[in-house]
């Protein structure tokens, strides 16, 4: 199988509760599988991250966000994963961006990355659930991301893991 790098632009979009909009993924050819993951994706030729940031939020929930509501780079990530037949190495960038109640009201998240559906969830939510989530650890890892916005601090690096092998 062939090896495709993507290197992907991740937004952690926080609503007023510190909940966290997660979508649904699955695997055509795994049925059953499914996981939880944030709003982005791929950064296009002649994009920064933060570009790619903004232009996903806005094709995933038709929320107009500018690049200036991001935070620093929160999170990295090095993931090798599997989906429909197609093997990622993917690094990803992280950015945390806080939205208002009339946003999320205002948001259509009814997008191809959200046909499985999408959900607002609490770190509690997070911690308690028996469903994948990506990246891993996301429940211990979001209070600190959330109470270090706006604060110079260096990302933290999530590791390179293996989706596909590494335990839960």
């Amino acid at each position: 199988m062939t090896l495709t790098l993507r290197w992907t632009s991740r937004v952690l979009l926080v609503d007023g509760d510190d909940r966290l909009l997660l979508l649904c993924g699955r695997d055509p050819r795994s049925p059953g599988a499914r996981w939880w993951f944030t709003v982005g994706g791929a950064v296009e030729d002649g994009e920064n991250y933060p570009q790619a940031a903004v232009r996903e939020v806005w094709e995933e929930t038709a929320l107009s966000l500018p690049a200036g509501r991001l935070s620093p780079v929160v999170w990295t990530r090095q993931a090798i994963f599997s989906v429909d037949g197609r093997v990622f190495d993917q690094y990803e960038e992280y950015r945390l961006a806080r939205v208002t109640a009339d946003e999320v009201r205002g948001m259509n998240v009814r997008t191809e990355e959200a046909r499985y559906g999408h959900r607002w969830w609490s770190a509690a939510e997070l911690a308690a659930t028996a469903e994948t989530v990506r990246p891993k650890r996301m429940a211990s890892l979001l209070p600190d991301a959330l109470s270090a916005v706006g604060l110079d601090r260096a990302p933290v690096h999530l590791g390179n893991v293996n989706e596909d092998t590494d335990p839960e």
